[in-house]
């Protein structure tokens, strides 16, 4: 077994801390990374909370990753030593069910391994997350990540950045599209940012007025204050597409009526309560309601390169891994512009 350090929390209520642990030694399919970053998604603050149920503990949190090769196994083929590496959601699956096949493993109908507060393919052993120095990852279950990309701003990718990009991708967004964006939170600059580059027209839906200049700054082209109705109204029909990126309960009625015909809304923000549909809200016009949850490796990919390609990171900032209890409260405040990475090397 390899020893390494990380940070975890021991219980719901209970603060990050150091703590030790144990990865398994690289086998033949494996790479070891070394991490250098690690960015603080939502989710990792839900669930070392146990605001989603189920959680296990001590529970190492991070799936944001990206590193360096240290050390390869016999039969791996794609990463060498050195090269740089990241790691998304999960890192395992079963491999062997329908959307496994279709490289839709997020999907996965056996037993998918999560990265963090999840169990590895014996369905046993806990899996720890990248707040930590190590990880040890099959090759195919790892991503390759550019030179051209800052390591810090590209480590939100792994998660913000493919939540966004996947339902974008699967509306087949780009040129002469009319896009919605609502919520400028952490998914919702990653939204702006790739549908812009996808050559949309953007429009960002926001209850706060002074997010404008940064929304333009990310590539909207409109900015509408969403807490009057009246500016929502006169928009009925609009939009071929919108992404909503917000997690707390509001009216998805108000966004369903902002769609022209066959228009779609995408969620990828996930309301702790339910929320309300009105059947008329769908019905007129032929609207679909869907959800959409990361991507595949395969697609993961495929946003990284985009990414690359197009110069988009997220707006990070960056802090020592001793702050990260001080990152949740922003982070649930909604004090960060617009992700926190820890850099590792401070652990």
């Amino acid at each position: 077994m390899l020893p390494t350090s990380g940070y975890a929390a021991k219980g719901p209520a209970s603060k990050l801390e150091p703590f030790t642990f144990e990865r398994r030694e690289p086998g033949p399919h494996d790479v070891l990374i070394d991490i250098l970053y690690c960015g603080i998604c939502h989710s990792d603050i839900h669930q070392v909370r146990d605001e989603w149920g189920g959680a296990m503990f001590p529970m190492v949190p991070g799936h944001e990753i990206v590193g360096r090769v240290a050390r390869v196994g016999s039969r791996v083929k794609r990463f060498k030593v050195g090269a740089l590496a990241g790691v998304g959601c999960f890192v395992d699956s079963c491999r062997v069910c329908e959307n496994c096949k279709a490289g839709l493993e997020q999907f996965c109908e056996g037993h998918i391994v999560w990265t963090y507060n999840g169990t590895e393919r014996d369905e046993k052993t806990p899996t720890y997350g990248g707040y930590s120095l190590h990880i040890v990852v099959d090759e195919n279950y790892t991503l390759k990540i550019s030179p051209k990309l800052p390591l810090a701003s590209a480590a939100p990718l792994l998660c913000a950045g493919i939540t966004t990009y996947s339902p974008l991708r699967y509306f087949h967004v780009g040129r002469g599209q009319r896009v919605g964006v609502v919520g400028q939170g952490g998914l919702g600059h990653m939204a702006i940012k790739l549908a812009a580059a996808m050559g949309a027209e953007v429009t960002v839906f926001s209850t706060s007025k002074a997010k404008e200049q940064d929304a333009r700054r990310l590539g909207a082209h409109d900015f509408v204050v969403s807490k009057d109705p009246k500016n929502l109204e006169a928009l009925a029909g609009r939009f071929d597409f919108i992404l909503d990126t917000v997690s707390a309960p509001h009216d998805l009625n108000a966004y369903l009526n902002l769609l022209r015909r066959d228009g779609a809304l995408a969620l990828v923000g996930a309301s702790p309560q339910p929320l309300e549909i009105q059947a008329f809200s769908l019905i007129h016009k032929r609207r679909k309601l869907v959800g959409s949850l990361i991507g595949g490796i395969r697609e993961t990919q495929e946003m990284l390169d985009f990414c690359a390609k197009k110069n988009v990171t997220s707006d990070v900032e960056v802090i020592p891994i001793q702050q990260v209890d001080a990152a949740y409260d922003r982070t649930v405040n909604g004090d960060v512009r617009y992700r926190f990475v820890i850099d590792m090397k401070t652990l």
